[in-house]
């Protein structure tokens, strides 16, 4: 399987286009910590079952993010204004000027 923080992090964003069974074996194996063999007991399924189902899911996460990127470009997003922070850092203004631009742009975040 793959990267866990990695897949958690598109699930995030695409979760609500996964279908209701998809989403309760993934949120069960990523963030209840329960085992295939606990997922599968609890529903009644194999492990097998519920291990293709959770490949299935993380493959169609990547799909999702390699077709919309929304991961991408929100990171890109923050880098941008990482380095606008840095810059107001570096303008010759008094920090209470500083901390109302930066202020200003985490509202618009």
């Amino acid at each position: 399987m793959k990267d866990r923080v990695y897949i958690s992090i598109l699930y995030d964003f695409y979760s609500e286009l996964l279908t209701d069974k998809q989403r309760v074996y993934f949120e069960d194996y990523y963030f209840n910590d329960l085992s295939l063999n606990e997922i599968a007991e609890k529903f009644s399924i194999t492990k097998q079952g519920v291990r293709e189902s959770l490949v299935k899911t993380e493959n169609i996460l990547i799909n999702y993010e390699e077709t919309l990127s929304l991961n991408n470009k929100h990171l890109l997003r923050k880098h941008k204004i990482d380095l606008i922070y840095k810059t107001i850092d570096n303008l010759d203004l008094d920090i209470d000027t500083k901390h109302d631009l930066k202020k200003e742009i985490s509202s618009i975040e």
